[in-house]
Order: C-alpha cells, then structure tokens, then sequence
C-alpha cells in the first residue's frame, strides 16, 4: 500500500497510508504539500466527503493494475510494442522459444546485472524530487543538491542545518537511502 506525507507551513501535519492522511486532511483548510513516499513526487488528494467516502476512495485496488486486452492477463503479460532493427528481430526470431521469451531472458539478465546501479538511480530519483518539491525556494539548496550528488553527506547534512526540521529529516531520510550501501 503506498504512503505519503503531507506538509503545511513547512511542517508535517500527516503521515500514512492514503486514506489515513486523506481523512486527517478532510478538515484542513490552506495550502498543504502531500509527497508520495515511494516516489517524492507532490500529488494532489481529493478529500471532499465524509470520512467513509474518502476511506473509501483510498482504500480499493488501484486501477493502474487492471488491464484488459491482449496477450496474456491472468499471467500479467503486458503487450506493448516494440520497435528493432530487421536483424535483432532476425536473431530474436532464432533464440529457444522466440522473440518474447529472448526478450524476457535479456531483461532478467539486465536486471540481475544491475540491481546495485538501478536501486541506486531509483533512490537518488526520490530523493532528488522530495528536495524540489520541498526545499526548492529554501537558502542553500542548489548547493545542498551538488553536495547531494557528489555523494558528500557531510557537506549536504552541514547546508540543510539551516532548513526547517520536518523538511530536513524528510529529505535526509530520503538521501540516506542513496548513501546506504545496497548488500
């Protein structure tokens, strides 16, 4: 189940699954900033109703994960299209069980082979928009994002002193996962 925070006055005033930081906004008035957790993007909650409509609103399945068409659904095979040259479908086409089952050997492949590096892009991704989202108009905070990309926790820990508490931890919280070494 994914989880956010919402912040006001640059404060955090919800954290939570979907519903629960939906319900504790229904009653806020003013401006308010909800991150996605999983992702750092800011996002926008629908809270009109009463505490059972937006539970509810939140609580079912998402609709991102029901597909109908083609191929092969109850497996969660997603058809999608596929643009090559005429000789990688050619040597596709001569691989032990086809094209699709080429492809899906190589991309199994590149994922084992880059665990390390993908989490790693992933989370700075996060991070990187928790900080624009959050700390974008605060004192230091291009040079907080070089520090950050320089890997320099250090010098990144020293500018964001300055920031606002909630918004500090949140977004050291997200770079840490960057520092943290993947086993």
């Amino acid at each position: 189940m994914s989880t956010c925070t919402a912040f006001a006055d640059q404060n955090i005033i919800a954290r939570g699954t979907l519903a629960e930081v939906a319900v504790a906004l229904a009653s806020r008035t003013g401006s308010v900033l909800v991150i996605d957790d999983q992702t750092g993007r800011p996002f926008d909650l629908d809270v009109r109703g009463d505490r059972a409509d937006i539970t509810a609103r939140y609580s079912g399945p998402s609709t991102d994960s029901v597909r109908a068409g083609r191929g092969r659904p109850k497996l969660g095979v997603i058809p999608r299209e596929v643009t090559l040259l005429p000789r990688h479908w050619d040597w596709l086409n001569a691989q032990p069980g086809g094209a699709s089952a080429a492809l899906r050997r190589l991309v199994e492949a590149a994922r084992r082979d880059n665990a390390g590096q993908d989490a790693r892009r992933q989370a700075q991704d996060i991070a990187y928009s928790a900080l624009s989202a959050l700390a974008g108009n605060l004192a230091d905070y291009e040079e907080a994002l070089r520090a950050f990309y320089a890997d320099d926790a250090v010098r990144f820990e020293d500018l964001t002193r300055s920031w606002p508490a909630d918004i500090r931890a949140y977004v050291l919280e997200k770079a840490m996962v960057v520092w943290t070494p993947v086993p």
